[in-house]
């Protein structure tokens, strides 16, 4: 193990501190001048420039899915390519969909308005009013940070509804991290930044407002808060009709919160919030007449009837007016195996469709209340792989003795390693579904094939990983001698599962490269124990797994320490930073993507505070020695040393969740000490890195291109 540096006890001054001044001039002139270095570098490998066209190339294809979101009739896109970086928002009706090329109807053009205004505009989404549709809250951030304005729109005439407006003085919201939900026509739920205090300690908003048309955003009135310490606050209001319900939620931490029901003012009282009652660390969910509830860990229900304990991973049902006056008459819907977890749910009108991990692959079920049980069916569906399900019902449409014609149908979208996506329309009871849209096949797969494998950690434990093998190499006589790429993430219950890239096949795997995807503890592919195992003080466990996968691959001789790379992006990077630190010896490259690294000051840049529920407490001295262990940041050695494998570190500039810090100083700690990573990092994309594909493709073209500098020469494929 690498000897820590020993600047890391509280009290200990930082020399590179001002590496995080993100906008600061001497700061930034640092990273151009580390930027200039790695694009003179790696711009100047074999195809570069073919390879950037190919990868822009896939990310433009208008052959790709326009995925959507329906509102009422429509259904809303937002579309990217060449023509459009920061995309069009657009909308169809469901038959029109269903044509090979819809009649698109645009309903703001995201570049257009940048030039406009002179503003990097990237999407943020929008918050829709119902059940009319007329107006929405749409959210616009600056080169692509979390952060960003909120402003009306109003949907019929496509144009913002600016305050002072002739028809009715608009919202706008100047640029925060910003929740809001519409009350009525008039008036919003809002927790933004109102000034001191009212931002949580994770920069989230931390208090709830009422905020009515034509007032000053300082006059709205404070309905609820949470703790400084928690996450954030939030509100929630159901409109679904019968069933309306306003709810508020304390997010204490990532994993643990605390709600509360606002019950209707009677003659001249105020409205009331009745806390509800489950285990903080579950999720609860209305669904018209029922509650839904996710556990994070066994529940032993006091008074339920009959008496029950439900293991941890369950997904619980309940009559929700008998729930809120006490009664506990609760039935599983799923209960997890050692081999089986909850992936999702999504809601009908009278049918919820489970999502259900099997191994790490995607399966079906339907639940339905018929008679006075809830009964199951297997829905018939591509398998293995990985299937998303969104149902399409709308609920608003039912107002007043509506009807819904969607009310029982679904979206289901199916791919896996080397099939690409297909999106498919569904309805409940049935298996036949209708194939909507398909992806392109962006490179020739024949001759390649995945397969599942296990390795076993340190501990003993089982872990299951992905390879996808290229053509032309034998598998079953494998020569340790394959340009190998470990993929992993590790952490917040986010499970790795199969997925079409184009991009990873038109750079990697069509190259001759193998590419592995690694399923790791602290992810959620084994359900709450598989992440649990490897929080806190046991996140070195995730770490020896990826390790151990590592190991088998080489001891399979599927490649050796020269020839693997690994990669990971934020946890993930935090992932690939610590493993190539513990075991150089493994890895002959890392691209470390966006990445956590300083684990002694995590929890005060920007959104850090809210993963202590993840990592830990660094102020606590106890915590603080777990952490230590692994920090990336103070586990650097001199080259002296230890040898490190080479390392191409990209951040942005514009990531305000991880805060570029990390990034920066880790490389100058690296520098400092002897060794020579590269440095890339891009001055917009938010947490994703890019704000548009022309800066994507550049940003995957220099990370392939180190990569094959590192672990080639490309295998011709047979």
């Amino acid at each position: 193990m690498p000897t820590p540096a020993a600047d890391d006890s509280p009290d200990s001054p930082d020399p590179y501190l001002w590496l995080e001044d993100v906008q600061g001039e001497r700061a930034l002139a640092w990273v151009r001048e580390r930027n200039a270095e790695s694009e003179a570098l790696l711009r100047a490998e074999p195809g570069f420039d073919a390879l950037r066209e190919q990868l822009r190339e896939v990310l433009d294809s208008r052959g790709q899915i326009p995925y959507v979101t329906r509102l009422g009739p429509w259904l809303y896109n937002l579309w990217r390519d060449a023509a459009n970086p920061r995309g069009l928002w657009r909308r169809t009706t469901l038959d029109d969909y269903r044509r090979a090329e819809p009649a698109w109807e645009t309903v703001l053009d995201i570049d257009a308005l940048g030039r406009a205004e002179d503003k990097s505009w990237v999407w943020g989404g929008a918050v829709p009013l119902g059940p009319e549709y007329r107006r929405c809250l749409v959210s616009l951030s600056d080169g692509g940070a979390d952060a960003a304005v909120e402003r009306e729109f109003d949907l019929v005439d496509k144009r913002f509804v600016a305050a002072g407006d002739d028809s009715g003085s608009g919202f706008v919201v100047p640029e925060a991290k910003t929740r809001v939900e519409w009350i009525d026509a008039d008036t919003l739920y809002i927790g933004t930044d109102f000034g001191p205090g009212s931002l949580t300690t994770s920069g989230y908003p931390r208090v709830i407002k009422r905020w009515r048309r034509g007032e000053p955003l300082a006059a709205a009135v404070m309905v609820f808060e949470a703790e400084p310490a928690d996450v954030s606050a939030s509100a929630s209001v159901d409109k679904t009709p019968g069933f309306e319900r306003t709810t508020f939620n304390r997010q204490i931490d990532f994993y643990h919160s605390k709600m509360w029901l606002m019950k209707p003012a009677s003659g001249t009282s105020q409205p009331v919030l009745e806390p509800i009652d489950k285990p903080d660390d579950a999720t609860l969910t209305f669904w018209r007449e029922r509650v839904l509830i996710e556990l994070r860990s066994e529940w032993v229900v006091a008074g339920a009837r009959p008496a029950a304990t439900f293991p941890a991973g369950s997904l619980l049902v309940a009559d929700a007016a008998a729930y809120l006056a006490g009664e506990r008459r609760l039935t599983a819907l799923f209960t997890p195996t050692a081999t089986r977890s909850l992936a999702g749910w999504t809601a009908a009108r009278s049918t919820l469709i489970v999502n259900v991990l099997d191994n790490v692959a995607s399966r079906l079920e339907e639940w339905r209340f018929e008679g006075a049980t809830w009964t199951k069916r297997d829905v018939v569906a591509p398998y293995p792989g990985t299937l998303a399900v969104g149902a399409l019902h709308d609920p608003l449409l039912e107002r007043d003795g509506g009807i819904d014609p969607l009310a029982e149908h679904y979206l289901l979208n199916a791919a896996d390693f080397l099939e690409p996506d297909s999106l498919q329309l569904g309805r409940t009871g049935s298996d036949a579904r209708e194939r909507l849209k398909s992806r392109p096949r962006f490179y020739d797969a024949n001759g390649m094939r995945a397969e599942q494998r296990v390795a076993t950690s340190r501990d003993g434990t089982r872990v299951p990983y992905f390879v996808v093998w290229p053509r032309g190499v034998d598998a079953s006589k494998p020569d340790g001698d394959n340009p190998t790429l470990l993929y992993g993430y590790g952490g917040f219950e986010v499970s790795m599962q199969p997925a079409y890239s184009g991009t990873i096949g038109r750079a990697w795997t069509t190259q001759g490269g193998v590419y592995v995807l690694a399923n790791i503890r602290g992810g959620g592919e084994f359900g709450p124990a598989w992440h649990q195992a490897a929080l806190k003080a046991n996140r070195q466990r995730a770490f020896d797994d990826f390790i151990a996968v590592a190991e088998d691959l080489i001891a399979a001789r599927i490649t050796r320490p020269r020839r693997l790379g690994i990669q990971g992006g934020s946890n993930g990077g935090l992932l690939v930073g610590a493993v190539m630190l513990q075991r150089p010896d493994l890895f002959g490259a890392v691209v470390c993507q966006v990445p956590l690294l300083d684990m002694r000051r995590y929890h005060r840049l920007l959104a850090g505070a809210s993963w202590m529920a993840e990592y830990g407490d660094p102020d606590d001295a106890a915590e603080w020695a777990f952490i230590r262990a692994y920090s990336p940041y103070h586990g650097v050695p001199s080259a002296e040393a230890t040898t490190l494998p080479p390392v191409l570190i990209d951040t942005s500039t514009r990531d305000d969740r991880v805060h570029p810090g990390h990034a920066r100083k880790f490389a100058r700690r690296l520098i400092e000490l002897g060794h020579q990573p590269l440095y890339w990092e891009n001055l917009e994309g938010g947490h994703g890195g890019a704000a548009d594909n022309a800066q994507r493709s550049l940003m995957m073209a220099l990370e392939y291109s180190f990569l094959w500098r590192m672990l080639g020469p490309r295998r011709p494929a047979g």
